[in-house]
């Protein structure tokens, strides 16, 4: 049966009595339109291992099965396997694990299913994990061509927003020292069963083969940008001042943010990733 349409997907959903589960935020797809542009945004051709993350009934499974060479599709919820099995039966490039994404090894799968090379991520995500997935699959720096996923429509602004705007933060800077960020499509919610009550993006996430800026200590970085963010309001001077992970005095900061040019009351939304990967160099002079 083709899924991708209310009928299809109710006519499941009863047959196998299924009960949507809060906990894993459960919303399916069901506009046909939505699934094309998701596999025209990830590029998707015979020659990709597609990892597919939270597959639902298996509605784009099937889509990525036509198009992809191989399919591996992680689902959390045992309930939903029986139904995957049959939904999938007749694609035999599909297989299905019962895992918690945050727990597979996905650089074993990348050797052993795609001889090691980069792979295609593809997922509709809810929104209480979307930054735990995304941000981990960046951090285990296993090979990944790009990551295609459908976010709630904030989650989406805020990974490709810039400096200054109200989106700007963290994830911002985060998505965009691993990858260029593109939002392909708007979904509102009657797109899905149930309705969410907000709008969802798709955005793909191109991983960069080297990030666009040099620093001497990643995890200086990282830990700069969040703590210019943990306190918006507070000056950047303070913010890292405060912040329990880094031992820097207001003194030495402020000697750091002359040397490039910055007023001392500047905030972390004002700094560019070029900016903060320069502040993460001198201070780790």
């Amino acid at each position: 049966m083709k899924l991708g349409n209310p009928k299809s997907t109710i006519e499941v959903i009863q047959k196998y009595n299924f009960d949507f589960q809060k906990k894993f935020g459960q919303n399916f797809l069901i506009d046909e339109h939505v699934l094309d542009k998701i596999i025209r945004a990830a590029e998707i051709t015979e020659d990709d291992f597609v990892l597919e993350i939270g597959p639902g009934i298996g509605t784009m499974t099937q889509y990525l099965a036509e198009n992809a060479r191989e399919v591996m599709a992680v689902e959390i919820d045992q309930n939903l396997i029986p139904i995957l099995s049959e939904t999938l039966s007749e694609y035999k490039n599909v297989t299905i694990l019962n895992a918690d994404i945050l727990k597979v090894d996905i650089g074993k799968i990348v050797e052993e299913r795609n001889a090691g090379k980069a792979i295609k991520i593809v997922a509709n995500l809810p929104y209480y994990i979307t930054t735990p997935i995304i941000m981990g699959l960046f951090e285990s720096h296993v090979p990944i061509d790009s990551i295609t996923v459908m976010v709630q429509k904030e989650v989406a602004d805020r990974m490709q927003a810039g400096p200054g705007t109200k989106d700007y933060g963290a994830l911002s800077l985060a998505v965009q020292y691993y990858a260029s960020p593109y939002i392909a499509a708007n979904v509102p919610p009657n797109c899905f069963m149930p309705r969410p009550k907000v709008g969802s993006s798709v955005i793909k996430l191109t991983k960069y083969k080297e990030p666009p800026i040099k620093v001497s200590n990643e995890k200086l970085l990282f830990q700069l940008i969040r703590a210019s963010f943990n306190q918006r309001r507070k000056t950047l001077q303070n913010g890292i001042k405060n912040f329990s992970e880094l031992n820097f005095s207001k003194e030495q900061v402020a000697g750091v943010l002359e040397e490039m040019g910055l007023p001392a009351a500047v905030r972390g939304e004002a700094l560019t990733l070029e900016q903060f990967a320069q502040l993460c160099n001198l201070l780790d002079r």
